[in-house]
């Protein structure tokens, strides 16, 4: 029988953590990549996921398709959160972190609601209950202008990371007294699969694309923006399946005010 797992959210002021995965190492002679948001908005979707829920592997797919989708009207960037709240039931997730599920705890809370479960959508911020009937009419919830601009560029460093730099521009008349935004830096990887052995979808194989291997933040943004240089560790970029991700959030109401992703960064 499929469900969803659910569980009590707990409120987590400050998320600042790292992947607590050490990732093999990339070919030196990779190619740079880099992405400009201009001045629309685009929508960043969330999943919550694991592959010890039953429920989550058509959510899996909506996302994949999602994330295919090149509509002028939407700029849709997408990330899989593989959560570890699963794990003890039969099925370690391979690419779950105890990090994401707090992240999940953390948005849920700010939506005023109080419960987790997989498979959860949000877009830009918002919770996504419903998200067979609701995803598409959240996906075009928030065209036109955005109220922030980003622009990220990544390039090798030695032979094993990324070196991302992420420019940020505040509207100059964003309302005052709003305090600081919050930068997060995500590296996913796409054409990932297992075959899982155990669980509620024992025997089943199972293909994620937009899977967050990594993820730094947050990070305050001031006034009406500036740079922020990071180094950080990658999957096997020699695949030509990783993505860097950029987004700005409000920590107070957890909107979203803009997204970016590079697109695969392709090896040389």
């Amino acid at each position: 029988m499929k469900y969803q797992c659910k569980r009590s959210a707990t409120l987590l002021a400050t998320l600042a953590f790292a992947s607590a995965h050490v990732a093999p190492a990339f070919a030196a002679g990779a190619a740079a990549c880099a992405a400009d948001t201009g001045n629309t908005r685009a929508a960043l979707v969330e999943l919550y996921t694991s592959e010890g829920c039953s429920s989550c592997p058509p959510a899996d797919k909506a996302l994949m398709k999602l994330g295919g989708k090149s509509a002028a009207s939407t700029r849709i960037v997408p990330l899989a959160l593989h959560v570890d709240y699963w794990d003890s039931i039969g099925w370690k997730d391979p690419f779950a972190q105890p990090a994401f599920s707090q992240r999940q705890d953390w948005e849920v809370h700010a939506n005023r609601h109080r419960t987790s479960f997989t498979p959860h959508f949000f877009v830009n911020g918002r919770e996504v209950q419903d998200w067979r009937g609701d995803l598409d009419e959240n996906l075009h919830a928030d065209k036109g202008t955005a109220p922030a601009r980003l622009q990220v560029r990544a390039e090798p460093q030695g032979v094993n990371a990324l070196h991302v730099t992420v420019d940020t521009s505040l509207a100059a008349n964003r309302e005052p007294g709003r305090g600081p935004l919050q930068l997060f830096i995500a590296v996913t990887e796409n054409k990932l699969s297992s075959q899982v052995k155990a669980g509620e979808n024992s025997g089943a194989k199972l293909d994620h694309d937009f899977v967050v291997r990594n993820w730094i933040g947050p990070i305050d943004v001031q006034g009406t923006g500036g740079s922020v240089d990071r180094v950080v560790n990658v999957p096997q970029l020699a695949r030509g399946q990783v993505s860097v991700v950029a987004f700005l959030q409000d920590p107070k109401t957890a909107e979203v005010l803009q997204a970016v992703d590079t697109g695969v960064c392709k090896p040389s």
